[in-house]
């Protein structure tokens, strides 16, 4: 049996010029590297809307590739055969709340890559909220981690979702590019990450090419001998020393 090292989550704020001028925040998730024989990294896969990427979802079955999904409420309601196969894998698929419809958990008014944030922090409640209700209904158990819309935030909406009970999943290997990159780019950046990583990449969007770059860039990482982990890993829970 694989023995759980002590690893502790770092949560902090990529502070670009941008984002500072902003005044978002885009959270960073990382496991500080252990003493395991081989790099652990977590997989973390977003399902915003529309469609699935059976390519992904197939390979993270047949390959036995754990992996933790942000869903949507949205998406939830319109892939009950993907859910099914989601669910009839537990030992492998977490599904954590990734909000009611796609809106940025921002509490002031603002858009985000063409996005509208929630703008409110009523707003933000009922997008956390939404989600983890469709979470809990699919799956039974009541989400721990949520990811919004862009994965940017205020310091004050972090506060809001903390509030409510569920802690904010950063990143530290953006695998996709939001689904935008090529396969060959993707591959690359997902197959590049070190001991203690947190990929992030999507799942919903099965018609682009980097769809077939994270299916690579898994298998790249499986033969380099990695242990894969989810984000309700203990390690994820450790204290702070």
């Amino acid at each position: 049996m694989l023995k759980i090292l002590t690893l502790v989550p770092v949560l902090a704020a990529l502070a670009s010029p941008a984002l500072a001028a902003s005044g978002l925040v885009e959270p960073s998730l990382k496991m500080q590297p252990g003493k395991a024989a081989a790099p652990r990294v977590a997989i973390t896969l977003d399902a915003c809307m529309g469609k699935t990427d059976f390519r992904i979802l197939d390979t993270l079955v047949n390959e036995k590739i754990p992996a933790t999904i942000f869903v949507t409420a949205r998406w939830l309601a319109h892939n009950p055969q993907a859910l099914a196969v989601m669910l009839s894998h537990p030992d492998l698929l977490e599904l954590e709340n990734h909000g009611e419809n796609h809106i940025p958990a921002v509490d002031k008014p603002v858009s985000i890559y063409g996005i509208a944030a929630a703008g409110s922090t009523a707003a933000v409640e009922q997008e956390v909220e939404g989600g983890r209700l469709a979470v809990a209904a699919a799956t039974g158990h009541q989400p721990q981690w949520f990811r919004g819309a862009t994965a940017k935030y205020t310091a004050s909406s972090i506060a809001t979702i903390n509030g409510l009970g569920e802690r904010v999943a950063g990143y530290s290997v953006n695998g996709d590019g939001g689904s935008l990159l090529g396969a060959g780019m993707t591959a690359k950046h997902i197959a590049s990450a070190k001991d203690g990583d947190v990929v992030i990449a999507h799942i919903n969007q099965p018609t682009h090419e980097a769809g077939e770059g994270v299916v690579r860039g898994l298998l790249a990482l499986k033969a380099r001998g990695v242990i894969f982990t989810r984000l309700d890993d203990p390690a994820f829970n450790a204290p702070s020393n």
